[in-house]
């Protein structure tokens, strides 16, 4: 409905749960009260390091949370994702100092009552179990004082934020200018000129195929695959489940203490080595869902460089419970380009696709020509039908945008969309008016939306100002996991 507002809207949602959320709900105050093992530097903040290994372990805190797993901890874009909110976080408590805000104790008092855990420890009489109370703190390695201490600081985090994000519009008109606009509607028709119908004039020659392929030989690869053996232990329904966990130790202990072959696992377990040929990183044609290699640790780790270079097993992977997996790569096959004749029947395919979008889109510059000289001619365009910002239809993205900026002194116009892979649409827009009944939970939604905005763009100016007091530098960037760099 509202696409501008839409665009942004989950930005905002992301900075409120970041920082409006209070980070400290009973379970994890060592962002602000820790100190973390001086590894490389990524970050610093008023002098301050954020470490690799700090977003290491913030990273693992943040996908237990949520339930992750461990795989997802470990990657690029996740750690960044955290490494920012560790950032901000810092940048925060920068300006919560610098400023010297302070909380009653009364707020104090109330923020502490809301939390679920804390109202679970009075009794039905109302008394408070201050036993309990500390047992539940030391139990999360604190006392007292840092509990209280970090309470407080969140609180002077969410006066912040919230002194922030209560920003108001100048004027209640523009939200209304705003909506208006978005209820402006124009009648369009449309002219497609479609890569399908050229096709019949192409008929590339064999020499134009041939230099396609060599300026593309990218498109023409074999994807790299590798030959695999590996070995599953699973769980006899009617085996100990304390007997099997100790297998499932020896399975795991063997295939690693001795990583240049499963042999000696297998023998030591009596299991058969499977092989399997052609594994890419989309899997092998044939193997059926819940098959071993069809896991995504599993084929990860046979992709990763140690695999691959120096042949190792990987590290035992639980697939499903009471199924365990190891295996090895045998061989590897790089990417290798396709020889001309196997790929020949694609390289035509390709090149008459793209040789009659080509006619396509010339076609419809040509018409488009001709009806700026005679804009009154809509022979060939489709019946006329009505679009708007709240309601167009099946037109979005630059189609839309290009109707609907459209100068309406000077209609009728016509306008031409270039759609890749398809060809291109002449759209012609002959009048324009103002819908009617306008709808005021729509107009009040939106103003909402645009308040919001509003107040995240505030937010954005907010966090600028205090990255420069607090004289923030890049020191390092963050590195994937598999580089050699444990802390990223």
């Amino acid at each position: 409905m509202f696409d501008t507002v839409r665009k942004h809207q989950k930005i905002l949602q992301i900075v409120l749960m970041l920082f409006i959320v209070p980070s400290f709900v009973m379970f994890g105050v060592s962002s602000y009260t820790g100190f973390f093992d001086k590894e490389t530097d990524l970050v610093k903040v008023n002098g301050r390091a954020i470490t690799a290994q700090e977003v290491e372990n913030a990273a693992k805190r943040q996908a237990q949370r949520v339930g992750g797993s461990p795989q997802i901890a470990q990657s690029l874009p996740f750690r960044q994702a955290i490494l920012n909110e560790l950032l901000q976080q810092q940048l925060l408590g920068f300006a919560v100092n610098t400023l010297r805000l302070q909380v009653s104790k009364e707020e104090l008092i109330r923020s502490l009552q809301s939390i679920p855990q804390i109202r679970a420890l009075y009794r039905q009489d109302g008394s408070f179990d201050d036993v309990r109370f500390k047992q539940l703190l030391s139990s999360n390695g604190m006392n007292e004082e840092q509990f209280y201490a970090s309470q407080s600081f969140d609180l002077k985090i969410q006066q912040l934020v919230g002194s922030v994000a209560r920003t108001e519009l100048g004027s209640p008109k523009l939200s209304e200018t705003i909506s208006a606009l978005y209820e402006s509607e124009r009648e369009v028709q449309a002219l497609e000129f479609s890569a399908k119908d050229y096709l019949s004039k192409v008929n590339p020659s064999t020499q134009e195929l041939k230099d396609f392929y060599a300026a593309n030989t990218q498109l023409f690869q074999s994807p790299e695959y590798i030959d695999v053996e590996y070995i599953v232990l699973k769980l006899d329904p009617k085996a100990d489940p304390k007997a099997f966990a100790d297998k499932a130790d020896q399975f795991a202990n063997v295939t690693y203490d001795q990583p240049d072959s499963l042999k000696p696992a297998a023998d030591k377990l009596k299991l058969p080595i499977q092989t399997q040929q052609h594994l890419t990183r989309g899997g092998a044609p044939g193997l059926v869902n819940g098959h071993p290699l069809t896991n995504t640790k599993v084929i990860q780790s046979l992709f990763s460089d140690d695999a691959l270079k120096n042949k190792r097993n990987i590290e035992a992977v639980q697939i499903s419970p009471g199924v365990y997996v190891s295996a090895r790569v045998v061989a590897f096959h790089p990417a290798q380009v396709l020889p001309f004749e196997e790929v020949s029947a694609e390289i035509k395919r390709q090149v008459t696709q793209r040789a009659s979008e080509k006619l396509a889109t010339n076609a419809a510059a040509e018409k488009l020509a001709a009806l700026k000289a005679d804009p009154q001619n809509a022979a060939g365009f489709t019946k006329a039908f009505w679009v708007s910002r709240n309601k167009p239809g099946s037109l979005a993205g630059a189609a839309m945008d290009q109707i609907m900026t459209v100068d309406s002194k000077q209609l009728p116009a016509v306008v031409s969309i270039n759609n890749p892979g398809v060809g291109a649409t002449l759209y012609r827009i002959d009048q324009v008016r103002q819908a009617t009944g306008a709808d005021p939970a729509l107009h009040k939604a939106q103003a909402q939306q645009i308040q919001a905005l509003s107040a995240q763009e505030e937010f954005a100016g907010f966090m600028s100002y205090w990255r420069d007091a607090a004289n923030v530098k890049i020191i390092n960037p963050l590195k994937p996991m598999n580089a050699g760099n444990a802390g990223g």
